[in-house]
């Protein structure tokens, strides 16, 4: 399967820590194996069991989580549970995802009540149904690993419910402060629609940077539904899932970018140089180009185009600003196909290794490398052609390759 861009999760009956363990698994059954044998590390109080179940109701088949511990287990503290998370043989990507989720969790929890979020400990993450939810919810956004993360505006219920704590107002304050703002709305439908594991989880998730831009175009590339374990009548208690791959061009990808652009005819060359480099050296910046123009009132001006990620225009924008004369710019959006490449590394120089859409290949010393491999051109050219060659030849792919 290609790379997930995004999975978005469409909250029709509401989100849980069950729900959104079993709609993943639902989407990706070759993963559940993987899920199971990460949480049999843990160690499990005797008589408890996890399993998932086929489900099937209001017209629509999917999966539950089922988390099956003895009544009465020990609830722990925050400080316990996080203590035995990182003494466990988990995986290193679950781990700090699990730990993650808790403590916003933790936080939330100890300011509703009061207390110190070390001290936070009840039924809502101290029991053993929780902790199991939060630790398969980690190993599958750590084993999927989207470039981002979405969801629908989140229904958000109401009315009462006993707790350990007496009775408490739906959504749960805890999910109220978790929630703050995402966009929410209220459908009519009562109850508890977002518990605070599930607010928890999408907290976190916001929280997490995306992993890159989404590209221009995207497939579907599974769906599953994770059902709740309350009935409710008016509609499906469910949480739906929507994963999108990729869309691959022949060898290349479209993706969208930003765009900067102004024009400076009252700055020094020297002074604008030095100005471009450091512009160049902020983070998200793909291409700087220069250009002489000539600009109002026939000035000889130098015009600047910046190519970035669109997450990172903003700050490229205050770099502009703080760097140069301008007062003003221009910023848009662009497509883009790029070619899947790969930068090797041989004889100590740098090769950029691109695949054609024919399947072909090319390569391309990095320069500086070349430079300082060898002293004069004819010896820097048989650098470059040796380096090219040999990362040719280790990326060889059905025998078609090619130096530019």
């Amino acid at each position: 399967m290609s790379e997930l861009a995004r999975i978005h999760l469409d909250a029709v009956g509401g989100v849980a820590g069950d729900m959104f363990v079993a709609a993943l698994a639902d989407a990706f059954p070759e993963r559940t194996a993987g899920l199971l044998a990460e949480l049999g590390k843990l160690e499990w109080p005797q008589g408890a069991t996890v399993r998932f179940a086929e489900h099937r109701g209001d017209a629509l088949k999917g999966q539950r989580f089922l988390v099956e511990a003895p009544q009465g287990h020990q609830h722990a503290a925050w400080r316990d549970i996080r203590a035995m998370l990182q003494a466990s043989p988990l995986a290193a990507g679950t781990k700090a995802h699990a730990l993650g989720i808790f403590a916003r969790l933790a936080e939330a929890e100890g300011t509703v009540h009061g207390i110190a979020p070390e001290e936070v400990g009840f039924h809502e993450i101290g029991a053993w149904d929780s902790i199991i939810d939060i630790v398969g919810a980690a190993w599958l956004i750590d084993a999927l690993s989207p470039r981002r993360w979405t969801w629908s505006p989140l229904p958000i219920g109401g009315g009462r419910a006993k707790t350990a704590h007496g009775v408490l107002p739906l959504p749960a304050p805890a999910a109220v402060l978790l929630l703050r703002g995402m966009p929410t709305i209220d459908d009519g439908v009562p109850g508890e629609r977002v518990t605070p594991t599930g607010a928890a989880i999408l907290r976190y998730l916001a929280e997490t940077p995306a992993a890159g831009e989404e590209p221009f175009a995207c497939s579907i590339a599974a769906t599953g539904i994770g059902f709740g374990a309350r009935r409710i009548e008016e509609l499906p208690n469910i949480l739906r899932c929507i994963a999108y791959a990729e869309v691959p061009v022949g060898a290349a990808r479209d993706e969208s970018i930003a765009t900067l652009q102004f024009e400076i005819d009252d700055q020094s060359a020297e002074d604008l140089g030095l100005a471009l480099e450091r512009i160049r050296a902020t983070a998200g910046v793909l291409e700087l180009y220069q250009a002489p123009v000539y600009a109002k009132k026939g000035r000889l001006a130098t015009q600047v185009q910046i190519l970035a990620r669109r997450d990172a225009a903003d700050a490229i924008a205050q770099a502009c600003f703080e760097q140069t004369t301008t007062l003003g710019l221009r910023i848009g959006e662009m497509r883009r196909r790029v070619l899947a490449r790969e930068v090797v590394s041989a004889s100590g120089v740098r090769v950029k290794v691109a695949q054609r859409p024919s399947g072909e290949w090319t390569a391309k010393a990095e320069s500086d490398d070349v430079a300082q491999a060898a002293a004069g051109r004819k010896a820097r050219d048989r650098a470059r052609r040796a380096a090219e060659d040999s990362a040719l030849e280790a990326g060889k792919n059905d025998g078609k390759q090619r130096r530019n």
